[in-house]
Order: structure tokens, then sequence, then C-alpha cells
């Protein structure tokens, strides 16, 4: 067999290795699993990790628009995107992936990032189409009315109040795409997921409640009291629930001090795939807009949303979930500083939480 014999075109083509067919079945190019790749998509959507989830959305609508398409994502998260074959190519951004592909044409090209090296790479890759964020004389730039709408809600408060898109359905316009409730898609380890069928026996098969009980450094004012988890804890309790607090490594110490002063079951901190392991074996979750609300919601759990400081309108909760905010309102709009004596987080009720929390167990 020559090289012109070679099907470059087969979506199973690897380049510097045998593929799949060939390898497990000893085919070659001419056999009959030869399927021609219709489109090559690219997207690149570097951080956060809950927006890398968020954008796979985008996946479940190319992959029903073009069965046949090589899509090639580039992330700083590649651990978080889903790896069940719905990608073709994942890669982190670095310059030995990002080189090899000047040297080819793509029929879409999506960059979902704000970033000026996203922006830049998504300027000088070669496509046929281009969604998203560029640069123009090194200032942001969108490709489209949509895009541009989405760099002045992110530069203007006034503006980003009055948004009352979802964040899928935000990315879904700008790539000029029907929003059709496309769900996003997550990386997740299923023999983990049964090894962690253990809390059903720890609860003795009562209905679990996952409580994420931080919500990372960076937006503080979405913090609930401590003394308010306590007290929600306690009430699930005397329900006949089992709550189990969660979180990370910051919220270690809290979420110790939780364990013991409550008995609510801690089963401790883990790697991010484990993590999201334990969380597919709640029945509700529990959180503040964080990771753990894109993990939830990507598992397909119900969820109890915390919301103060961000618009609700960004946050599809595909009919799973209930978002409860402050009954004084919040002033200060994506802020981390509270300007208010107390903040507006001491004004969301336990009550609130546990009645929001029977509702979807």
């Amino acid at each position: 067999m020559d090289i012109g014999s070679v099907k470059f075109d087969c979506k199973y083509f690897r380049g510097d290795i045998p593929c799949k067919p060939n390898k497990l079945r000893g085919k070659r190019c001419t056999c009959d699993e030869y399927v021609q790749v219709s489109h090559k998509i690219l997207i690149v959507k570097l951080g956060a990790l809950g927006d890398v989830i968020r954008s796979t959305t985008l996946l479940v609508k190319y992959r029903k628009l073009y069965p046949n398409a090589h899509i090639t994502w580039i992330t700083h998260s590649p651990d978080i995107l889903p790896h069940d074959g719905s990608i073709d190519e994942i890669a982190k951004f670095e310059y030995k992936n990002i080189f090899p592909l000047f040297s080819q044409e793509f029929d879409i090209a999506i960059n979902l990032d704000k970033d000026k090296e996203a922006c830049t790479l998504l300027s000088t890759v070669k496509a046929k189409k281009k969604y998203g964020f560029t640069l123009k004389d090194g200032h942001l730039a969108g490709y489209n009315a949509a895009a541009e709408r989405k760099i002045i809600t992110g530069l203007f408060d006034e503006d980003s109040k009055k948004n009352t898109e979802s964040y899928p359905q935000e990315i879904f316009d700008i790539c000029e795409l029907k929003f059709e409730k496309e769900e996003p898609v997550l990386n997740v380890n299923k023999v983990l997921v049964e090894k962690w069928h253990v809390l059903k026996q720890k609860s003795k098969d009562k209905k679990i409640i996952g409580l994420n009980t931080g919500c990372g450094p960076r937006w503080l004012t979405r913090l609930w009291p401590d003394t308010y988890w306590q007290e929600l804890i306690y009430n699930l309790q005397k329900a006949g629930y089992y709550p189990m607090v969660l979180g990370g490594p910051d919220e270690d110490a809290k979420n110790r001090k939780f364990a013991e002063q409550t008995g609510a079951y801690y089963p401790g901190t883990f790697s991010l795939e484990e993590f999201i392991a334990i969380t597919a074996n709640c029945d509700v979750v529990v959180s503040a807009v964080s990771m753990m609300m894109h993990i939830a919601i990507g598992l397909k759990r119900p969820l109890v949303l915390f919301n103060n400081i961000f618009n609700k309108h960004e946050f599809e909760m595909y009919g799973r979930g209930i978002i409860v905010e402050p009954t004084s309102g919040c002033d200060d709009f994506y802020g981390n500083t509270c300007t208010r004596e107390q903040c507006c987080m001491n004004d969301l009720p336990v009550d609130t939480v546990f009645a929001a929390i029977q509702k979807l167990a």
C-alpha cells in the first residue's frame, strides 16, 4: 500500500500512529470503517473550569448538526472535558499544541475567551467561519453582534444587569446556533461513581443532601454564615435526610468543624475526578455559584443555588434547580467586598433553603 492510498480525511486518522480500526481489527485505509470528516471545528475555551463545563453544550449541538465532524478543543483544563469521543482532540494551551493549528484550515473556529492569548489564536488561525472574540488594533473585538453584546455586558454593570439570557444561550447566539436546552457534558469516571455508592449504605438509604459550604476566594461576598449551615444540617437531620458537607482544600477546616459539631458526614478532600464521582451520588446539591454548581448541573443533580452578586438570568438550571437569594437584595454586583455593615447573605434564611431542598428531594 503506498502513501497515495492513505485516507488522510478519515475521522479515525491519527497521523503518527495506527488508527483504532487498524490497531484493534487490522483494518487498512480501504476498509469499511472509513468515515470522511465532514467539518473541522476548533473550539478555544481556556478557563475558568466552570465556564469550560458550561461551554460543552456546544458539543451536543455540533454532534447533532455534523455527526462526522472532527472537533479540536484547546483549554487550560483538559481533564474536565468529556473523554467519550465527543471531542476528537483535546489539547492543553501550549506552544507544541498550538503551532500545528496554523498548518490547517478549519470550517468553523470559535473562541469564547476574552483573554488576549485566546483572541490572538482565533485571529491568526485559518477558518471559513469564525465566531467569538478576537483582537482588533490590540483591543478586544467580536466577530458578530452577539459577541459584541457579550463584550459590552462585561464592560458595563448596568448593561450586565439588564441581560436576560443564560450563559449557554449567549454562547449559542455568538455561534449563530439555536439553543434547544442542550446540556453540558462532564468527564465522569464511572468506576469511581460506583465506588462511592457506599454512601447509600452510610446513609441507610436516606436521601443524601450534598452541602457545598464554600465558594472559592474570588467572590467572598457569596459566603453563607457558618451558623446558618449548622442550623440547616440540624434541620435536615431532624427531617430524615443525610447531610454531607463538601468542598475543597479551602473548606477543609470548616467542613471538619461542621462534621465534629453536627455529626454530618464529611468524606474529606479529593481530586476533581473523585469529587465529581462523590457528587454523582447526591440526591440534591446545595451550593453558592461555584465549581460545584457547574458539576451538579453537568451531572443532572437537583440544585439549590445561592445567588446574590450575579445576574440570576445567567444560570440555566434545566428545570432541576431553585435559585434562592437574600430577601434584602444585594448592593455589590460582581463585588468581592461587601459595602453593607452586615453582608446580604445574612438575609438568606435557613428556612428558605430548607424549603427549597424539600421541593427538590
